[in-house]
């Protein structure tokens, strides 16, 4: 019997920012006044800094703008989980993009691995990058049958990995709830906040000009690009929104990516003798193969960060920055259901944040406006700290008039979202559907534990 804690009362500290950082020590100024570059990008994530600091590097003038500060969305929110093309969801787009271009749509993602990596040296950058892998890992023998079958598509589609059994998790030190797995062998985890925050200092030192605070309102279309903001404008040839989650809200791509509210905890730190008898000694980045996957790793700092587990969709792709009790306690549930020998362990803070996802679980990139000349990245589906990083490159290429084949790839017809209140409806019952058979397959783990 599993107690179910009233909300408000699990234990959690709520953080508004997200749990990797924090409101930066020199905040950008506001825009005010008129201003023009080469480049507008909206957006300060991974997305939008890649793509400033690629086109900053090829001699462009960039201004970024921030609705808050560098890291709030969903860069400062995640996981921290540097992960490639295996555990992608293949059922949702194969067979709509056939084989060859869902190998390249793989590539784009296990390049994207590589990019970062060689980003992370490249700046200087130190966010607690563990290249350890990340292994796709079964909680109840229920669950092998999917696992193998994605790691065979993965593998077929030229992402490798290698199945580890039971007698191979014990010898790697991974805890005894994983009883199987998949192990990717590419990426790893990382401090996503340290992260983000290394692009915004490397791109403040390339001499982009970042303003936060700083909300794009509406802009113009046209031969030049002009952005309306609070208290002035900016002009360029070329505006990018890296807005992802929050494109739908300034009039852009709702008919085909929605946000879904992911969510997260962190437990205090960890004891020398807790960490003894945790075991797991490469830290690898453990993701479960429910249909909605719940995620486990240690940080640097000697915590158990755990996500996702629930996910919500709010009417009208709304995009509330407010805590989701109910997920946390789910989260908390879990936490003790994969590491009983933790049970007395406290929750030290949780948050929430949105991705944003297409019905095909793929990258919705692409231009608008009558010059398209209006750049657009969104749908990272949860897989943002690669492939979003990588974007930076493909469009700053696009933007100087070359068309990399990664990009060429990505560009596909994305399935039409559904009208409200249809799409609340189909989503959310279809969010329930998961949860009912996420729920199945972990009675059935407590039941065997209990034996």
């Amino acid at each position: 019997m599993v107690r179910r804690l009233p909300e408000g009362q699990s234990g959690e500290k709520y953080r508004p920012l997200g749990g990797w950082v924090e409101r930066p020590d020199d905040p950008q100024p506001q825009l005010e006044g008129d201003v023009g570059a080469d480049v507008v990008v909206a957006g300060a994530g991974f997305a939008g800094l890649s793509t400033a600091l690629e086109l900053a590097a090829r001699g462009a003038k960039v201004i970024v703008l921030e609705r808050e500060f560098t890291g709030f969305g969903a860069s400062g929110r995640n996981a921290g989980y540097l992960a490639g093309g295996q555990g992608l969801e293949y059922g949702l787009f194969l067979k709509r993009v056939g084989r060859e271009r869902a190998r390249k749509i793989v590539s784009f993602y296990d390049e994207g691995v590589d990019y970062v990596e060689r980003k992370l040296g490249e700046y200087g950058i130190d966010c607690d990058y563990n290249a350890s892998g990340i292994i796709r890992a079964g909680v109840h023998p229920s669950q092998e049958r999917k696992l193998r079958e994605g790691m065979r598509i993965g593998i077929e589609l030229g992402s490798p990995a290698q199945f580890l059994d039971g007698a191979e998790m014990r010898a790697r030190g991974i805890p005894p709830a994983f009883l199987f797995g998949c192990d990717t062998q590419r990426g790893g985890t990382l401090d996503p906040g340290k992260y983000v925050m290394g692009l915004r200092r490397e791109a403040l030192r390339a001499g982009v000009k970042i303003y936060e605070n700083t909300a794009l309102l509406s802009y113009d279309e046209g031969s030049t690009v002009r952005v309306q903001t609070a208290r002035g404008s900016a002009s360029a040839p070329f505006l990018v929104l890296a807005t992802n989650a929050y494109t739908p809200q300034i009039g852009l791509l709702r008919n085909k990516v929605m946000p879904l509210r992911v969510s997260a905890i962190e437990t205090e730190s960890l004891s020398g003798a807790q960490l003894a008898s945790l075991g797991w000694p490469r830290r690898e980045g453990l993701v479960t193969p429910h249909w909605t996957m719940e995620s486990h790793r240690l940080t640097a700092r000697n915590t158990l960060v755990m996500t996702t587990k629930r996910l919500h969709y709010v009417y009208g792709s709304g995009t509330p920055n407010v805590p989701d009790h109910a997920a946390y306690r789910e989260l908390a549930v879990a936490l003790r259901d994969r590491f009983p020998n933790l049970r007395d362990l406290a929750i030290r803070s949780c948050w929430s944040g949105y991705i944003s996802f297409a019905y095909d679980a793929l990258p919705v990139v692409g231009e608008t406006g009558g010059q398209r000349n209006v750049l657009y990245t969104a749908g990272c589906s949860g897989h943002g700290v690669g492939t979003q990083s990588l974007m930076g490159q493909l469009l700053a290429e696009r933007i100087c008039g070359t068309e990399h084949p990664l990009l060429a790839a990505l560009r596909h017809k994305t399935p039409s979202t559904l009208p409200e209140p249809l799409q609340w409806c189909a989503v959310n019952s279809a969010l329930g559907m998961a949860n009912m058979m996420d729920d199945r397959v972990n009675r059935k783990v407590r039941e065997a534990a209990t034996r």
